[in-house]
């Protein structure tokens, strides 16, 4: 399995989240481009506070280190001709996400990204189909892909990031009764993973939290509609807090936003995902979305940018040329991490060092982390 190197990540900066465009200038013709790289964003699109938004920032990065620009983009990013980096969205239901993606091979691009586990199938057939194009897709692999595929998975070892930002929920409710909770969107095993950390990170830290029912949890639905489902999230979250929750922790997608609304409700915290969530609502426009920042202690990184980045890099110096494969991303290559920023970094600061112990630790195999819930049992017994 191929590994990259990546700076390690705990702290994460505005600058990194919210790359500026300048003023841009007019969209470069097409055709000039030596190099053509397109993402098929999830459902939720532009805006969604997690993987699309992280996806498009990819694209910015490339964009100034390549000299490339973002088509038919509302901000503008222009930083040369050189690389054309085009993104659409699916439609509402995401029926569309294979005719987009074959749409991107049939008019020749380099690079295509499917962003999210749904485009798994999709991926695998298209691939087939052009094969002078390369294939990415992430949160997802493709069992049994080899060097000479087309096709790239990229993985990220949530469970090591989620068992971070548990270890910091059990550290803020030391010494006290209270319980902390999981919601996950849709109940399979990538969210599974989510679950598995979080849970361990929290006994760890905090043995109050070991006993039965001090981990509250709960899926959204069975299909993809539970990413999309902020009043679910908004109802399980509230019956979280009425349970004695210090605070919960999502890996739901946009139904995220209904935990937040509810942390802000009950005057209880949050912690987000993928996305530094906090950063977001605190930079937003209305007061109301500034206050429900404020109830967001910190999110679980998952450097999808990185990613894009990365994989557009390995093209671009490949002159072209891109080896298939299955990636993963970790703690150990910065894949993963916890936020910390202006706006959270004075509740976070006094707890950084013991967060980043447990993080060597975890790279140095002094700590295993289970990736399900199911394992937390005998995770435990071994453990503690």
């Amino acid at each position: 399995m191929k590994r990259w190197v990546v700076p390690a990540i705990v702290a994460v900066t505005a600058a990194m989240l919210f790359t500026g465009c300048g003023e841009g200038r007019a969209t470069a013709d097409a055709t000039s481009a030596e190099y053509r790289i397109g993402i098929v964003f999830d459902l939720g699109g532009r805006g969604d506070m997690a993987q699309n938004d992280l996806a498009y920032e990819g694209l910015v990065l490339v964009a100034q280190e390549f000299g490339g620009f973002i088509a038919n983009d509302p901000e503008a990013v222009n930083f040369g001709d050189l690389v054309e980096l085009r993104y659409v969205e699916p439609q509402a239901g995401g029926q569309d996400r294979e005719q987009l993606l074959r749409s991107f091979g049939e008019d020749g691009f380099d690079l295509v990204f499917g962003v999210g586990f749904a485009f798994t199938d999709a991926v695998d057939r298209i691939a087939q189909d052009f094969p002078d194009t390369h294939f990415a897709l992430i949160d997802a692999v493709v069992p049994d892909l080899g060097a000479d595929r087309n096709v790239t998975g990229v993985s990220f070892a949530e469970h090591e990031g989620s068992f971070l930002v548990g270890a910091l929920a059990g550290i803020l409710t030391r010494n006290t009764d209270a319980r902390v909770g999981f919601i996950g969107g849709m109940d399979i095993p990538l969210i599974h993973t989510f679950h598995g950390g979080f849970a361990a990170g929290a006994m760890y830290t905090n043995a109050a939290l070991r006993a039965g029912g001090m981990v509250l949890a709960q899926y959204i639905g069975q299909d993809p509609t539970a990413f999309h489902d902020p009043q679910s999230a908004e109802r399980i979250a509230l019956e979280m807090y009425d349970q004695g929750a210090h605070s919960v922790f999502h890996a739901a997608g946009s139904s995220g936003s209904g935990l937040f609304q509810a942390a802000y409700d009950r005057g209880r915290w949050a912690i987000g995902t993928d996305f530094d969530q906090a950063l977001g609502y605190a930079v937003a426009d209305t007061a109301l979305e500034r206050a429900i920042g404020e109830r967001i202690i910190t999110s679980m990184l998952k450097r999808v940018d990185r990613a894009v980045f990365l994989l557009s890099s390995d093209l671009i110096n490949g002159e072209g040329r891109l080896e298939g494969g299955s990636i993963s991303l970790g703690l150990e290559d910065g894949g993963v991490g916890v936020a910390v920023n202006e706006f959270n970094r004075e509740n976070i600061e006094p707890h950084i060092e013991e967060l980043e112990t447990l993080r060597t630790r975890i790279i140095a195999g002094e700590i295993i982390v289970p990736d399900s819930p199911t394992g937390i049992a005998e995770w435990a017994e071994v453990t503690f």
